[in-house]
C-alpha cells in the first residue's frame, strides 16, 4: 500500500500487534481517530494511525492513563512533559510501595497482633512535619529545660533522626523501630537519667570549660587496651585504669579514690543499656552515617576492671 491507503481496524491490529477490541477501544475515545469511514459505517484510517497506536502502547505500558495520553497525541503538551509528570507521580508512588513492603517485611520477623500491625504503619506513614513532632517530644522529655537546651544542643542533633525524601526499605524499617523504641517510658527514663548524670558531672567540675562525657572518655582511653585483648584482671591493665580513673577524676572535679571508682562503676553500668546502643545503630542507618563500634565490650571491659581492683 502506498502512503496514501487506508486501514482497517483488523489490518491496523495485525500491523501493531493490538487487538481489534482495544483498537476500537482507543478509537471510541478519541485517541486514534477513523480518516474515513466505509459506505457501510465500516472504520478505515490513515498511515499515521500505526505511529499513533505505537505511542500509545509504549505510553500505556510505562503506565500512563488515558486522559495524559490524549494530551500528548492531541499535541497539548510535550512527550517530555508528560514524562516529567509520570515521573513524579511513579516516585511518590515507588516511596508508598518501600513503607509498605518495609512494614510488612518488619511485621514478618514480630508476628505482630493486628493493633501493633497498625501501630508500625502509622509510624512508617507518618509526615515529614509529623515525623519532626515525633522526635522533638522525644528529645524535649531528654533534653528539657533542666540542663539547658543550648548546652546539649549538639547532642540533640547527634540522637536526631533524619528520614530522607526516598528512603530505602531498611531506613523505614529502622525509622519504625527507632520510634517505637523511642516510646519506651523505661528507654525515655533510662537516657533522661544519662543526661541527668552528665549535668551534675558539669555542675560539680571546679574548672570553668565544658567538660567531656564519661562514657566518651572511657571509651577513649580503655577501646585500644580491649582491641588488644588485655584482661581487665591484668597487671597490663592496672595503667589503663589508672589513666581512666584519673581522667574520670579531673572531669568531675571529685579525688581519685575508692568512692568515685565506685561511682564510675554505677555510671558506667547506667549506660550499658543495649537499647541505647540499639537507638544509635538505627540512627546510622536512617541519616546514612557509618555503623557506631559497639559500646558494650569497652564498659563491660572498664566495670570489670574497675571492680577488681575496688575488691582488692
Amino acid at each position: 500500500m502506498d502512503g496514501g491507503a487506508l486501514y482497517s481496524i483488523g489490518e491496523l491490529a495485525r500491523r501493531t500487534g493490538l487487538s481489534v477490541k482495544t483498537i476500537r477501544f482507543y478509537s471510541d475515545r478519541g485517541i486514534v481517530t477513523p480518516a474515513d469511514r466505509t459506505a457501510a459505517g465500516y472504520r478505515r484510517y490513515g498511515p499515521e494511525a500505526i505511529a499513533r497506536l505505537a505511542l500509545v502502547r509504549t505510553l500505556r505500558e510505562l503506565g500512563l492513563g488515558l486522559d495524559a495520553i490524549r494530551r500528548v497525541t492531541d499535541q497539548e503538551v510535550t512527550l517530555g512533559e508528560v514524562a516529567v509528570e509520570h515521573a513524579a507521580a511513579l516516585d511518590v508512588q515507588i516511596r508508598v510501595l518501600r513503607l509498605r513492603r518495609a512494614v510488612l517485611m518488619t511485621a514478618a520477623t514480630r508476628e505482630p497482633t493486628v493493633e501493633e500491625m497498625e501501630h508500625m504503619h502509622r509510624l512508617a506513614t507518618l509526615s515529614e512535619a509529623q515525623r519532626r513532632r515525633f522526635v522533638d517530644d522525644f528529645l524535649d522529655a531528654v533534653f528539657d529545660d533542666r540542663v539547658g537546651r543550648t548546652a546539649y544542643a549538639a547532642a540533640r542533633r547527634s540522637m536526631t533522626p533524619e528520614l530522607p525524601d526516598s528512603p530505602s526499605e531498611e531506613q523505614v524499617a529502622a525509622w519504625v523501630e527507632l520510634a517505637e523504641l523511642s516510646l519506651d517510658p523505661g528507654f525515655r527514663a533510662g537516657v533522661r537519667s544519662l543526661v541527668d548524670d552528665h549535668a551534675a558531672e558539669l555542675a560539680d567540675a571546679t574548672a570553668a570549660p565544658p567538660r567531656p562525657d564519661i562514657v566518651a572518655v572511657t571509651r577513649e582511653l580503655v577501646e585500644a587496651a580491649v582491641a588488644s585483648g588485655i584482661g581487665p584482671g591484668s597487671p597490663q591493665a592496672d595503667p589503663v585504669v589508672a589513666r581512666l580513673t584519673a581522667a574520670c577524676a579531673r572531669a568531675v572535679g571529685r579525688p581519685d579514690d575508692t568512692e568515685l571508682h565506685g561511682w564510675l562503676v554505677h555510671r558506667l553500668e547506667a549506660a550499658n543499656d543495649p537499647r541505647r546502643q540499639r537507638y544509635f545503630d538505627l540512627l546510622a542507618v536512617i541519616n546514612g552515617w557509618p555503623a557506631p563500634e559497639p559500646l558494650a565490650p569497652v564498659i563491660d571491659w572498664s566495670v570489670e576492671a574497675l571492680s577488681v581492683r575496688t575488691a582488692r
